[in-house]
């Protein structure tokens, strides 16, 4: 059986990636007239966002992304920033 949820109960739902890393709290849905679009996800502390992007307060996950929605939210691996410190060839 199908269970709804309603958008107020995600807020300051925790995100977890499908590989189980603890990626941040659910701040806000970003929503057309009929259907969510995405998910603002807050980079809180020990979460992976908080290490990949410093200073930045979190990021938008797309609803594509999103696998379930239960007690926690999971999403896929792939929503997840990729940074590799490194210099660009040519700069």
């Amino acid at each position: 059986m199908l269970r709804t949820k309603r958008v107020r109960e995600t807020y300051d739902m925790r995100v977890f990636t499908d590989t189980g890393d603890y990626f941040g709290d659910v701040e806000e849905a970003l929503m057309t007239q009929t259907k969510v679009i995405g998910w603002r996800v807050k980079a809180t502390r020990n979460s992976v966002l908080s290490k990949l992007l410093g200073s930045a307060k979190g990021v938008v996950v797309p609803h594509q992304l999103v696998k379930s929605v239960g007690d926690v939210m999971i999403i896929s691996k792939a929503a997840m920033p990729s940074y590799t410190g490194e210099e660009p060839v040519g700069v």
